[in-house]
């Protein structure tokens, strides 16, 4: 007798409320359901696969749990938000994950309401759900606040200041820690998943608050080496003792794939009384997917892939990226000088640290999502006179400001930043752009900031902060390929504040830093077109500026334009600074900056975005013309460039 196919459960849900009509019986298939479907997005838009399928089943568990979006669940860092996603109404734009237009890789406030708070960076979640929770108590609210935080974003500092706060407050927050990787508890089986049901229940809470205000009617030193007791008692049953004495109840460990075991303690939290609550979730990243499952990364960020063997397509490289390009020059450098240390924060891949390690394991410090501290730590080694470089993406770098001015800066201690992903960076958008890095550290005193114009100046200017023992020194350069220019066999040190002509002309000079430089070239090829000649020079060093080089350009062309991969406020307002200072403004030479716009530039292809940014050689183009008066004479302009319109966000 034949069966009728059964109908996706997943077919029926378009929002959590239609998820919350189903009986638990069902939750299982559904979590099945949702692997597919995210496996097979992922699998045509690329992204981050192996967090979110660590997370499928605590997803659902959550969401029919708790009431979102009324109750508000805080994806940390948003890498495994995507069967969040798939379950609160995006289930039909899920395959433009990271595309131009598309959804964001990350939660983001702008896409839904179920996305309370935008998460990009690591370890905020905590902080932004106290926030919520106490704004709720402030409005009278009775809505739960849910913050979901992974094992590595709990090594960042913040994380802990958040715990510190909210242990010693009232205010109810449900903490769910997803423990993927590193060991802080017994395994995971029948006795501790008891436990933490038995732990998380009216019934024990009750008892322990009444043991409690019993222990008070004894003398303090009785009352406070009972409670004492109970908490390393509990803390030996269950791993919670760190979080019991920041003040956190604690509950777990329990399987996170088992949604026999989470629903009962999710529904047990839920309905708990005051203060701040942490579950300890147990979950495999890469969970129900075997190719993921046997990577050692977990299939962290993929490219596109086949579902069915795992295989990524790869595009073809023309040429090394840079990271690489970076990785190996400081591998170079440091098998002639034993000073040379590196250091990452939790991205060893990511900024090739990793090849690092391979060569020098004991030379190479990976110290998790704590950029203030790895910053000041390379601060300390540099006190004992090794070399350290920090290398962090230009993003990243942000979130340890203050250590780079106090702890780096004002002692000029030659800390060398190596600063990957500057400039716009494609799919990952706005959060992790690498705009500002030029503004926030060309501010500041004694400092060295280059900009590599292509791989081979890499190359020079890894060799260039090797020698620089005296000041602390910023490298900056993108994510991605580079040109494709000839190798030199070995880095050699630049002069330090010397720039280098690549064009000579007479009526335009184009003054590029970073890698603009080939778009640069190709706009003093479309200008020669026209019969004006452009000179074309890479900075280089945006601190310490060439002033000559720069003044001679202001004197011998009638336009001077400055390009660079940054916002306003870094290269070209430091070369405005030295040329209003000298006089050069007055008489009459036209300078016309070109940096990053003033507005977040959404997700999408490098070229495209560089083309909202304005910084192609079309711009470039367009640019020189209009300060010339030309753009009126030119019927071809509009062929040859399309002026940026300002957009207000």
């Amino acid at each position: 007798m034949s069966t009728r196919p059964q109908t996706p459960l997943l077919d029926r849900i378009n929002l959590p409320a239609d998820l919350r009509l189903l009986p638990e019986s069902d939750l299982r298939q559904l979590a099945d359901e949702v692997r597919a479907e995210m496996i097979d997005a992922v699998s045509v838009t690329g992204g981050h696969l192996g967090a979110g399928l660590g997370v499928v089943e605590l997803t659902v568990a959550l969401h029919h749990v708790f009431n979102t979006p009324d109750d508000k669940i805080i994806w940390d860092v948003g890498h495994q938000a995507y069967p969040h996603k798939i379950l609160t109404g995006r289930r039909d734009r899920i395959r433009t994950l990271r595309q131009p237009g598309g959804l964001s890789g990350f939660t983001r406030r702008v896409e839904s309401e179920y996305d309370p708070f935008g998460a990009a960076h690591s370890s905020t979640s905590i902080s932004a759900g106290l926030g919520m929770a106490v704004g709720r108590d402030l409005k009278g609210g009775t809505n739960n606040v849910i913050a979901v935080i992974g094992d590595g974003a709990m090594s960042a500092g913040m994380a802990y200041e958040a715990m510190n706060n909210a242990g010693s407050m009232n205010s109810r927050l449900i903490i769910v820690l997803n423990d993927n990787d590193m060991s802080i508890a017994p395994p995971v089986g029948a006795m501790s998943a008891y436990l933490a049901r038995l732990l998380s229940g009216g019934t024990y809470r009750s008892m322990r608050n009444i043991a409690k205000q019993l222990a008070k009617l004894f003398p303090k030193s009785v009352e406070e080496r009972a409670r004492r007791a109970e908490e390393y008692a509990r803390g030996m049953a269950t791993g919670g003792t760190l979080f019991e004495e920041l003040g956190i109840y604690y509950v777990g460990p329990i399987d996170g794939h088992n949604l026999e075991q989470m629903l009962p303690v999710l529904k047990n939290v839920r309905d708990a009384g005051e203060g701040p609550i942490l579950v300890h979730v147990v979950t495999q990243k890469g969970k129900g997917y075997a190719p993921a499952e046997a990577a050692a990364d977990k299939y962290h960020g993929v490219s596109k892939f086949d579902v069915i063997t795992g295989t990524q397509a790869k595009a073809i490289a023309n040429a090394p990226s840079y990271t690489k390009v970076f990785a190996q020059s400081l591998i170079e450098e440091a098998e002639k000088d034993d000073k040379i240390v590196a250091i990452t924060a939790a991205m060893p891949s990511g900024t090739g640290i990793d090849l690092f390690a391979e060569r020098f394991p004991d030379r190479s410090f990976d110290v998790g999502i704590a950029e203030q501290h790895g910053v000041t730590f390379a601060a300390g080694l540099a006190t004992e006179g090794f070399k350290p470089f920090a290398t962090i993406y230009s993003t990243f770098l942000q979130r340890a400001y203050d250590q780079v001015v106090h702890d780096v800066a004002i002692q000029r201690l030659p800390v060398r930043f190596a600063l990957d992903r500057a400039g716009l960076v494609g799919a990952d958008g706005p959060t992790h752009a690498g705009a500002f890095d030029l503004a926030f550290l060309g501010c500041l005193p004694g400092f060295v900031i280059m900009a590599a114009a292509d791989e081979a100046e890499l190359k020079h200017m890894v060799a260039t902060q090797v020698a620089i023992d005296d000041a602390p020194s910023a490298l900056r350069y993108p994510r991605g390929e580079g040109v494709g220019v000839e190798m030199p066999q070995f880095g050699v040190p630049l002069e330090i504040g010397k720039g280098r002509i690549l064009r000579e002309g007479t009526k335009v000079a184009i003054l590029s830093f970073g890698t603009r430089l080939a778009e640069s070239l190709k706009a003093a090829d479309q200008l020669a077109a026209l019969g004006l000649t452009a000179t074309v020079a890479d900075a280089r060093f945006a601190k310490p500026l060439d002033e000559e080089l720069i003044a001679r350009l202001a004197r011998e062309h009638e336009v001077l334009i400055t390009v660079e991969e940054g916002s306003v406020g870094g290269f070209s307002s430091f070369v405005l600074d030295f040329l209003a200072r000298v006089g050069a403004l007055d008489g009459g030479l036209k300078v016309r900056p070109m940096t990053l716009p003033d507005f977040f530039i959404e997700q999408g292809k490098p070229e495209k975005m560089y083309d909202e940014a304005g910084l192609n050689a079309a711009q470039i183009v367009a640019t020189a013309l209009s300060a010339l008066g030309l753009e009126n004479q030119m019927p071809m302009l509009a062929e040859i460039a399309t002026p940026v319109a300002p957009k207000l966000v």
